[in-house]
């Protein structure tokens, strides 16, 4: 049974960084691409990043303040987010796909994603 997990949300100020964590249970990190998504009230869940292999995506919103990373030792997957804004607050998702995407019409969309977290809360100030 796979489950994953997540932690390291909370409550920062615009400009600070935040690391969030997947644990991952029930299946190795490179059996699929692995993602995070975001969401807040009223709107659908979008893309964040994901890593497939040793290739990493990125939403444009995101590209050069966030870097998703595995690690294979503790079969945990990270969000490092950095310079957050306001507009970065949501409720963050780890998802685990049962396929390797190279294509961004997969690993951006949810229905690729077997397997969901329960969900970590970030909220920035401003």
């Amino acid at each position: 049974q796979v489950q994953l997990v997540e932690s390291g949300g909370g409550l920062v100020q615009a400009g600070e960084a935040l690391t969030l964590s997947c644990l991952v249970s029930g299946r190795t990190l490179s059996a699929g691409t692995l993602g995070w998504f975001c969401q807040t009230p009223g709107k659908e869940r979008e893309f964040v990043a994901a890593v497939s292999l040793d290739m990493t995506y990125y939403a444009d919103s995101v590209k050069g303040r966030f870097t998703i990373s595995r690690d294979n030792a503790k079969n945990t997957v990270r969000l490092q987010m950095n310079s957050l804004k306001p507009e970065d607050t949501a409720v963050y998702y780890c998802a685990a796909a049962s396929t390797i995407y190279h294509a961004s019409f997969f690993f951006k969309s949810q229905s690729s994603y077997a397997f969901w977290g329960q969900g970590t809360q970030v909220t920035v100030s401003s």
